[in-house]
């Protein structure tokens, strides 16, 4: 009977994992986004604007903007400092370059790897993509956007456009947030992820 019930959680579980579409996995990811700017104790959000967030405003969700790009580690890397929206310069460096189609474009960004969050445990393989596009300061926050990656196995990388994010200065100008740097301004709009 227990090995039973054992290899129908298995299934169910399976099942479930198979049913999940993709559009379903990015309003996860929202709802979890929203669940975070709502939290009293963890919300970037001012005290005035967390009474009344009601939920981020999103693009539709759009596949396209999930691309499979190449990825070439960068060889012998200068770390630098970015610049940020105050005085603090954390320390980076070009982890690689992501090269991947667009609409008909080819297009580069360079992704980046704190020096002090590389030497955690829990952000040891967390990489960095800053980049602005033709929506900042329209349908975007005027000063970029950001997406949160791991290191590939491979010489590919998937970058999803629909999981970009507002840096915290968005909402709150007590934080110091990187200023993405001009290398990875797109030309073109991704409209995709979070809006203002």
């Amino acid at each position: 009977m227990k090995k039973s019930l054992l290899l129908f959680s298995l299934l169910l579980a399976i099942n479930f994992g198979i049913g999940q579409t993709y559009q379903d996995s990015i309003v996860e990811y929202q709802n979890e986004l929203n669940d975070f700017y709502s939290d009293e104790e963890k919300s970037p959000l001012t005290q005035k604007d967390l009474k009344k967030f009601k939920g981020h405003d999103f693009f539709p969700i759009d596949e396209n903007f999930k691309v499979v790009a190449t990825f070439e580690r960068a060889v012998n890397a200068v770390p630098f400092l970015m610049k940020t929206t105050t005085d603090r310069l954390p320390t980076y460096k070009v982890y690689g370059v992501a090269t991947f189609q667009l609409n008909g474009q080819t297009l580069k960004l360079n992704i980046y790897q704190n020096h002090r969050l590389r030497e955690t445990e829990k952000y040891k393989n967390h990489l960095f993509l800053p980049f602005t596009d033709l929506t900042n300061g329209n349908e975007t926050y005027g000063g970029g956007r950001f997406i949160d990656m791991e290191i590939p196995e491979g010489d590919t990388i998937v970058i999803d456009f629909n999981k970009a994010y507002n840096p915290y200065c968005a909402y709150n100008k007590k934080y110091s947030c990187p200023i993405p740097p001009k290398e990875n301004n797109l030309p073109v709009h991704i409209n995709a992820g979070i809006k203002i």
